[in-house]
């Protein structure tokens, strides 16, 4: 089936974070979600659900279980048996029980700024004291510091946070860099959580390698990795992910404290799941090469009638990191943007060090509503 990825689908009305924050006025470019139809196999697939008129409670299916393991070998060599899969209704709730369970108040998060605003904002929520050693800028692109990485851990750091695909700066880490972090997380003993929700959304170049398949088994032993088909396939609004945790010991604390404080993946996500996995592979190759397209265009965009902001080189996600530090915009670019040009961007600040003066653009809609909002900015720029 061919997908027509610059159809406009309104959104507005229909109860969209995205589209209903900021007003009618605005074009958002903000949350991370898609503005395309999902794939048709998932439609269907739901549309019998339904059909079936009993929505009881539901449990992941065995034929589901299997489709990720098929996965997962497919893609990445991995091995997983079928009790190392965990499914929760989001990576962010697996994140914060990570924090509850594994590190006690007081002990440290590791993470790496800039980075996804829940890893700023909920281990300290939780009362975690949040370490975070920041990525270094070099040119267009980003680069870790392992020498800073190492020096702030301290006798206290439990959990390091592991953005990959990185939200927002967009890198997708090699093997020499992840396996120079593992090395460390393991002579340190401290537990890894991988948040690779963005897995799929890769470009030409470039391949994803889960840090728990590095290394041998002491490695997966420490590491607990998220991954869900919400960013893949559109499908956030149903509440459908799955963390692997291949050590008994783990999973066996992760399933006694989730008990009671997080709910079960609700029906719906879980047939989306399927469909997803089984059928959903020609739509998201289409997608990937419409994404491709929106992400050259901005590049060139930027360069020709953005001049005065630099853009970090994008190897995976859907997300762009606009530095606007040399435009001219007099204090926050977020608020410049939304009060002068009507587009609603991601506050850069909002991801800890060295988002000041940053804002993440998602490019994961149609080409003429990116088109508009980036014309939009032109002119509110040139008036400054």
């Amino acid at each position: 089936m061919k997908y027509d990825f610059d159809q406009i689908i309104e959104r507005k009305g229909t109860d969209s974070i995205k589209w209903q924050r900021y007003g009618n006025d605005v074009i958002p470019l903000w949350v991370a979600d898609m503005d395309f139809v999902s794939p048709e196999p998932i439609i269907k697939a739901l549309h019998e659900r339904v059909d079936h008129r009993v929505f009881g409670y539901a449990g992941p299916s065995e034929e589901l279980i299997r489709v990720i393991q098929e996965r997962l070998k497919r893609l990445y060599r991995w091995d997983v048996l079928p009790e190392h899969i965990i499914f929760v209704p989001g990576v962010v709730t697996g994140f914060n029980l990570a924090f509850h369970l594994f590190a006690d108040p007081g002990d440290g998060v590791l993470v790496q700024p800039p980075v996804y605003s829940h890893f700023i904002t909920d281990p300290v929520i939780r009362g975690r004291t949040r370490i975070d050693p920041p990525l270094t800028k070099k040119g267009d692109t980003y680069e870790i510091d392992f020498d800073a990485f190492e020096r702030a851990i301290t006798n206290r750091t439990k959990v390091y946070v592991l953005c990959n695909p990185h939200n927002p700066v967009g890198r997708v880490f090699r093997i020499d860099e992840l396996e120079r972090l593992a090395h460390i997380c393991v002579r340190n003993k401290i537990l890894i959580c991988a948040d690779e929700i963005h897995c799929d959304l890769l470009y030409p170049g470039y391949h994803h390698i889960p840090i728990a398949t590095l290394l041998g088994n002491e490695v997966a032993d420490r590491t607990i990795t998220f991954m869900s088909p919400s960013k893949t396939f559109n499908l956030a609004g149903l509440s459908c992910s799955f963390a692997v945790i291949t050590n008994p010991l783990l999973r066996k604390a992760w399933i006694r404290g989730s008990d009671g404080l997080i709910p079960h993946v609700n029906i719906m996500g879980l047939t989306a799941a399927l469909a997803a996995f089984k059928e959903g592979q020609a739509w998201l190759d289409q997608c990937l090469s419409y994404l491709k397209g929106n992400r050259d265009f901005l590049v060139e965009y930027v360069r020709e009638k953005l001049p005065s902001i630099n853009m970090t080189n994008i190897e995976g996600t859907y997300l762009a990191w606009l530095d606007c530090r040399q435009s001219g915009i007099q204090g926050n670019p977020f608020h410049f943007f939304l009060k002068e040009g009507k587009v609603a961007l991601n506050n850069g600040a909002e991801c800890g060090k060295g988002g000041e003066g940053f804002v993440r653009l998602n490019f994961a809609c149609p080409r003429k509503t990116l088109v508009e909002a980036l014309e939009r900015m032109a002119v509110a720029l040139e008036k400054l």
